[in-house]
């Protein structure tokens, strides 16, 4: 097993060695993946038997996209899984609120097509009436409609990158062909 931190390698080889010490030929593909699938950091793997005794696992880690606000500093992987890591020290844009992870990978493809990054959010709220207000790191609030989401976003680039509008810290694009700024 390779791709992870030797102790997460050791892990799942550990728990692998079951189905592992069997004949190489009777291994079945299905039980690995399943084991390999409980393990929230695993992103993608590939499983390749190198004939007459070798199994070798190739596993791609997640990586961290944002935290969760809360005691239990759990962090949002691409694969859109929690991920408990209290040793993980770059910066990440904060989640409040209460939101399905399949909410925030939407959220996330929407800020992809956009021309902003996620990076370039320090925190993000999410509201019962799925709709998003992010703060960027330049400290300028922007309230999102539910819908279309990805012109939102550009809009409100377009109008941060604006000379003329540089003093202003708070972008309302909730309501449809209405534009707030103070």
């Amino acid at each position: 097993v390779e791709g992870l931190s030797n102790s997460k390698n050791s892990e799942i080889s550990d728990e692998l060695d079951n189905i592992l010490s069997n004949n190489i030929f009777n291994v079945d593909k299905e039980e690995i993946k399943k084991i390999i699938s409980k393990y929230n950091i695993v992103e993608e793997y590939n499983i390749k038997k190198v004939y007459p005794s070798i199994i070798r696992i190739k596993i791609k880690p997640t990586e961290f996209i944002a935290r969760i606000s809360d005691k239990h500093q759990l962090l949002v992987g691409s694969n859109g899984k929690l991920i408990e890591n209290k040793r993980y020290d770059k910066e990440l844009p904060y989640i409040f609120g209460e939101f399905k992870t399949k909410e925030f990978l939407i959220f996330k493809e929407n800020v992809e097509r956009s021309k902003f990054s996620i990076s370039e959010f320090k925190m993000l709220y999410f509201f019962p009436l799925k709709r998003w207000d992010v703060l960027t790191t330049n400290d300028i609030l922007i309230k999102l409609p539910k819908e279309n989401l990805t012109k939102s976003l550009d809009l409100a680039h377009k109008i941060i990158s604006q000379d003329y509008l540089k003093e202003k810290n708070f972008i309302d694009l909730r309501v449809n062909n209405q534009l707030i700024i103070k």
